[in-house]
Order: structure tokens, then C-alpha cells, then sequence
């Protein structure tokens, strides 16, 4: 009895430290394509973070300490993929329904939001008050897509700092993101 006790608290822990992906997220993400992917995925826990703040400079250790963990998720195609709008629209639903914010790059059209030409980039936030605890970063490409999902108490610069390290995208700074007008 002790043992399930303790399995449950350890469990509820890394739960507790990993960022969380709303309920029906993961089956919009399994079903994107009708392309098939080959997949992979790692995940960088607090104390990986804490380790690796000294490579990244004094600005970035701030940052790295408000860090629970990073996870990225790398899908592989073989053919130019076709992103499912319905996916998309259940993925983008699963977060509105937690209380997420949604901010999409202005520029990209329908047509290119299903078959893109070059990558486009999705941006969920969730705030605990007037800080971030989760962000997702979806990017697809033509061949492409990787989630990256953040979890800690993070300011809106630290986002900047941690562009281009842990797998998390630079900030593009051509790409317009706007929040999502509704209904869509």
C-alpha cells in the first residue's frame, strides 16, 4: 500500500513539472496529416535546465531558472504534408477550452495553413496572473512539424532569451503573430 502511495505522489510531482497539454490536444496532433511521420521526442527536466544555464550567458540564466521543463516533439514526413483543418481546428479548440491564448502569424493564408510552402508558426500561452506558466510553440513546415512545449513561471521577454536554445524556435522577426479573431 505504501508503495502505490508513493508511486501516485512521485507521479503527480512530474506532473506537476511538465507542461500539460489540454484534453484532445494530443489526438489533434496524432491525426495532423494525412501524411505518416516518423516521430521523436525528448524532454529536458529542471535539473537538465539548471545544468545547461551556465552555456547560455547571464541573460539566459534568469530565464532558465524560472524553468520547470521543455519538451519537443519532432514529426518527420516523407511527402510535402497535408495539414487536416479539422486537426487544427480541434487542437486550436482544446486550448481555447483550457484558457489558452492563441496567436497565429498573420501572413498565412487557408491554403497555406493546410500545405505550407515554408513554416508556419502556432503560439499558445497560459497565464497564472500577469506571469506565463505554459507555452506551446507548434511550427509546420512542408515535411515538418515540431511542438515545443514550455513549462515554468516565465515573463513575455523570456520568451525572447530562450529562442534559438532547447529546440525553441528564434523569434522571426518578419512573422506578424495577432491573436486568433474569433471563430476561428
Amino acid at each position: 500500500m505504501n508503495l502505490r502511495l508513493f508511486a501516485t505522489i512521485l507521479t503527480l510531482s512530474a506532473a506537476a513539472l511538465t507542461a500539460q497539454q489540454p484534453r484532445g490536444a494530443r489526438e489533434a496532433l496524432d491525426n495532423m496529416t494525412s501524411e505518416p511521420a516518423t516521430h521523436t521526442a525528448f524532454t529536458f527536466d529542471k535539473d537538465m535546465l539548471q545544468t545547461a544555464a551556465g552555456l547560455f550567458g547571464d541573460q539566459s540564466e534568469r530565464t532558465v531558472a524560472a524553468l520547470n521543463s521543455i519538451t519537443v516533439e519532432n514529426f518527420r514526413y516523407r511527402e510535402p504534408a497535408f495539414y487536416l483543418p479539422e486537426s487544427m481546428s480541434q487542437l486550436v479548440a482544446a486550448y481555447s477550452a483550457a484558457g489558452w491564448k492563441h496567436l497565429v502569424n498573420r501572413n498565412a493564408s487557408p491554403r497555406e495553413s493546410t500545405m505550407p510552402l515554408h513554416q508556419l508558426t502556432d503560439l499558445w500561452l497560459h497565464f497564472r496572473g500577469a506571469e506565463i506558466d505554459d507555452v506551446t510553440v507548434l511550427v509546420r513546415g512542408p515535411k515538418n512539424m515540431s511542438l515545443v512545449e514550455v513549462s515554468g513561471a516565465l515573463r513575455p521577454l523570456d520568451l525572447v532569451h530562450l529562442g534559438g536554445h532547447f529546440g525553441i524556435p528564434k523569434v522571426d522577426p518578419n512573422a506578424v503573430m495577432v491573436p486568433v479573431p474569433p471563430g476561428r
